[in-house]
């Protein structure tokens, strides 16, 4: 069980005013933030970090949204820390996510779903990693 994800806070979210009240819920859910980052991530950015759905037809329409503003990047732990995440955000869908969780709460849609998190400990490493090189994340230098 890794102890280690990567949650990114979406534009959407951001815009609307929830990114203090998504991270209060990620620190009450007992994670700790290792490393932030905002950023404005550009197109080929995006299209990069998302190539795993790169043939899907909502490739085009998820790299756009989230490259049209600013993002916050999460390094996080905690422990099967991708398993508590993943239950901490919720379905896809915010109409099918559980009451309480980040997307119910936050999200819009199915494409602004307020909040990405890794979906195994193997993504979780790559995601980590693509936004916080080596030396950004306390102890790992």
């Amino acid at each position: 069980m890794g102890k280690l994800t990567l949650g990114i806070i979406k534009p959407g979210a951001i815009q609307r005013g929830h990114r203090e009240a998504i991270i209060e819920q990620i620190k009450a859910a007992g994670f700790t933030i290792l490393a932030q980052k905002d950023l404005h991530m550009a197109l080929e950015q995006a299209e990069n970090f998302y190539d795993v759905h790169r043939e899907r037809p909502f490739f085009g329409e998820l790299t756009t949204f989230m490259s049209s503003g600013t993002v916050v990047t999460l390094a996080l732990e905690k422990e099967d820390a991708v398993a508590a995440f993943r239950e901490l955000i919720g379905a896809t869908d915010p109409a099918e996510a559980a009451a309480g969780t980040i997307r119910r709460r936050f999200g819009s849609s199915v494409g602004a779903n307020a909040i990405h998190g890794s979906d195994s400990n193997a993504n979780a490493e790559k995601e980590v990693a693509f936004f916080f090189p080596p030396g950004d994340i306390p102890g790992n230098l």
